[in-house]
């Protein structure tokens, strides 16, 4: 523990900093001090003058919950990849090669195109995201299910297909959609993007996030010993079935709370936990420490990116994670004495 203390703080600190330039950083920029004047005076109440009423408007309506959204779906998305990683024993995972991202935006493009669940108003694409990714959950898991239960292999090969399968749904949707807007915000939509973000939406992927962040941590020493095998998990007494099963359904929560909120953003789950095992060790405890936060931050700049390069217009950000992730992770995998999954 102390190992990760000082790293943890440094991070802590940058994530804090991060988010206070990013919540000022936009077409209407403001100062740092200005935009920390402005929040504590929606924290505590205070006044300001009536000529600052639409900056502080801007900062804490539409930018603050955006902002921090972003720093949520970057910290799950991290440990969501690090967690799929080690149950399915396989480093070129990450939290949508099970398909549940997939089935979320299946999800969400019928409630966007046919009006589906509408007495959920403005929360209804997520709640459709939310039911498509556990409804894709259940359904990858029976069709792996086998007479030996769920094997990595299975789980993968399960998913992938199922993963092509809803895209291919999606986009059959999207061919017979009858107007060019719905069309072209659905689509924007799959590339992910917190332009949505609200104060009603924040809370509930929060705590979602948050509380599989913590339940797998919890299960840290069970991912150290899934991560070496089922034969060796079963000979140092874990569970495999029931742990895989379990923190199967915990990142498939969590991934459906995420999908809901910004759509589908890739890279983050695969390259982060390759970034921080070279930094801390493969210890799974300590990877869903460092981990979280590396992603919080990594998400907070893209977003800024995303709202910035092109304004007023906005850049999908699957669109640059790729072209951040990309590289990145070519460079991982031609450095040498880093093994993928390993120390």
């Amino acid at each position: 523990m102390r190992a990760t203390a000082l790293p943890l703080l440094a991070l802590a600190v940058l994530l804090g900093v991060s988010v206070l330039v990013a919540i000022g950083l936009g077409p209407t920029s403001v100062a740092p001090g200005d935009t920390a004047r402005y929040l504590w005076a929606a924290l505590s109440g205070g006044s300001l003058p009536a000529e600052e009423a639409s900056r502080y408007q801007i900062i804490w309506q539409i930018r603050t919950p955006r902002v921090l959204l972003a720093a949520v779906v970057g910290a799950g998305l991290s440990a969501v990849g690090v967690v799929i990683q080690a149950l399915v024993r396989n480093p070129l995972a990450d939290p949508y090669i099970l398909g549940v991202s997939s089935g979320g935006a299946v999800g969400a493009v019928a409630v966007s195109l046919f009006g589906a669940l509408a007495g959920f108003g403005i929360y209804a694409v997520s709640v459709g995201a939310f039911l498509g990714a556990l409804g894709a959950t259940a359904l990858v898991y029976a069709v792996a299910y086998g007479r030996t239960g769920v094997t990595p292999l299975r789980l993968v090969l399960t998913g992938v297909a199922l993963a092509f399968g809803f895209q291919a749904v999606m986009s059959v949707m999207i061919y017979f959609t009858p107007t060019s807007e719905a069309t072209s915000t659905v689509l924007f939509w799959t590339m992910g993007s917190f332009g949505a973000a609200t104060w009603g939406a924040l809370p509930v992927a929060a705590v979602l996030v948050s509380a599989g962040i913590i339940v797998s941590r919890r299960h840290g020493r069970a991912l150290d010993v899934l991560s070496l095998g089922d034969e060796t998990a079963a000979s140092l007494g874990v569970a495999a079935a029931r742990v895989r099963r379990a923190l199967f359904v915990t990142t498939a929560v969590m991934t459906g709370a995420m999908v809901a909120v910004s759509g589908t953003v890739g890279f983050v789950g695969l390259v982060v936990p390759h970034i921080t095992r070279m930094l801390v060790g493969a210890t799974h405890a300590r990877l869903l420490l460092i981990a979280p936060f590396l992603g919080a931050i990594l998400m907070v700049w893209v977003d800024l990116l995303a709202r910035t390069l092109v304004a007023p217009r906005e850049l999908p950000l699957g669109v640059l994670t790729a072209l951040l992730g990309v590289p990145v992770f070519i460079m991982l995998m031609r450095r040498r004495g880093y093994v993928f999954g390993g120390v």
